[in-house]
């Protein structure tokens, strides 16, 4: 070293510097690389995405690699300036390089390079990787004798240096990614990427049409009854009983029901329109919607019957149903409920059926109601209120202004609704503070 001018010292000091900074910001770069992207573009065949993916299916080896280089190149940066300290300002060099040194490369070797290497991961990981995987097969011996010691020393503190798989999303996560993907998703697919993956938390009791409300025919009724009914349908399935619809025989098809009237000029027979029926698919109450939906394109079927462990009928289910919670209310509706159900006042307040979906009234209005409890907006206020109104009344649920309008027996028919804008809140809450 005596040999070596003092320029030329600085000049190596200089390079030792940049390579610090280059191991320093390769480092930042390949281990903040956002990996769903990287995998995509290793998939669509980007060369320089399928080497940083090689690499960084061993982490260790590549940490490895890079602490390897950048502790090498420091300590010989070290070296360097402690002798030039020397030669220009003899034994006070010695600690004037080592304070000198600590600012240069903590400003130049590291923050500034991992500062861009964070902000770049994508610009800094790729053509990092030009350089890195050579080296790694020049220095792979010393690489793995540092792996298998420091591997060791993590199985002593119960670590398993293995167990470390490929990143995965829980459903929660991905929500999260979705919402906060912006502008690169359309605000309407990011509603449904998370409408699907709200799909299982939703069950066919939130969504079907309850017992009362099925249109169906009793085939116990007189055969002119039932022509008129077939006439005048509106359904393209109609569910046929007899007495009670607990005792279902099946859905009838509109192309049967128009086979069935055209055949002839006379009426066809009740047998011929029970033969005609459809067997029918039985759904368990409780079933997720993910799972519902699987089962809907397994068995090749459209339309279904809720039931409870009794055997009861509980409601109706069609495959339409559940495609709505993810791209929203078609034009048509089988159910004939949600936003026919409710009238809009001019003072916004809105009069809706207390047998409405309480999920449906709040997709409509966007309120949020409680929907862990009853599924109708009868039975919240029936839960809420603890007993059944006799007569007109209003009740406040969860901030929103409910008046019961009308009630028929055991049954709240009418009520007014009135959902409250931001303006309003603010408004209520003055009010309240004066």
């Amino acid at each position: 070293m005596n040999d070596i001018a003092t320029s030329t010292l600085f000049l190596i000091l200089i390079v030792l510097i940049f390579v610090s900074g280059y191991f320093s910001g390769s480092e930042t770069g390949m281990m903040s690389v956002n990996r769903y992207k990287l995998r995509h573009l290793a998939q669509g065949g980007d060369k320089g995405a399928k080497r940083v993916s090689a690499m960084l299916d061993r982490p260790d080896r590549l940490i490895g690699l890079i602490l390897i280089g950048n502790n090498l190149v420091n300590i010989a940066a070290s070296a360097i300036a402690t002798i030039i300290g020397m030669r220009l300002y003899g034994d006070y060099g010695i600690a004037l390089a080592t304070v000198v040194l600590t600012l240069v490369i903590l400003i130049f070797a590291e923050v500034t390079p991992k500062t861009i290497a964070a902000l770049h991961p994508e610009k800094v990981a790729y053509p990092s990787s030009l350089l890195l995987s050579p080296l790694m097969k020049i220095f792979y011996p010393i690489v793995a004798t540092v792996n298998f010691i420091t591997n060791n020393l993590m199985r002593l503190l119960g670590i398993n240096p293995k167990a470390a798989g490929r990143d995965t999303l829980s459903a929660e996560e991905l929500r999260t990614v979705v919402h906060e993907a912006g502008s690169l998703i359309p605000s309407r697919h990011q509603e449904m990427l998370v409408s699907i993956l709200d799909l299982e938390k939703v069950t066919v009791d939130d969504i079907m049409i309850p017992r009362n409300e099925i249109v169906a025919i009793d085939v116990n009724d007189e055969l002119p009854a039932i022509i008129r009914q077939l006439n005048h349908m509106q359904h393209t399935l109609i569910l046929l009983y007899r007495g009670e619809i607990d005792d279902a025989i099946g859905f009838l098809h509109a192309r049967d029901i128009l086979r069935l009237l055209t055949r002839t000029h006379v009426d066809p027979e009740k047998a011929a329109i029970v033969r005609a029926a459809r067997d029918i698919y039985f759904i368990p109450e409780g079933t997720p919607l993910n799972v519902q939906l699987l089962k809907f394109q397994r068995n090749k079927e459209r339309i279904g019957l809720v039931v409870d462990e009794y055997g009861d009928i509980q409601g109706l289910v069609t495959l339409e149903d559940i495609l709505e919670e993810i791209v929203g209310e078609f034009t048509t509706n089988i159910g004939g409920q949600s936003h026919e159900h409710m009238e809009k006042h001019a003072d916004g307040s809105f009069i809706v059926e207390g047998t409405v979906n309480l999920r449906d009234l709040n997709r409509e209005l966007k309120i949020s109601l409680p929907i862990d409890g009853p599924k109708t907006l009868n039975g919240l206020i029936i839960e809420e209120f603890g007993d059944i109104p006799e007569h007109p009344m209003c009740i406040r649920i969860s901030g929103y202004a409910i008046e019961i309008v009308s009630v028929n027996d055991n049954r709240i028919e009418k009520v007014r609704v009135q959902p409250q804008t931001k303006k309003r809140r603010k408004l209520l809450s003055k009010d309240n503070k004066t």
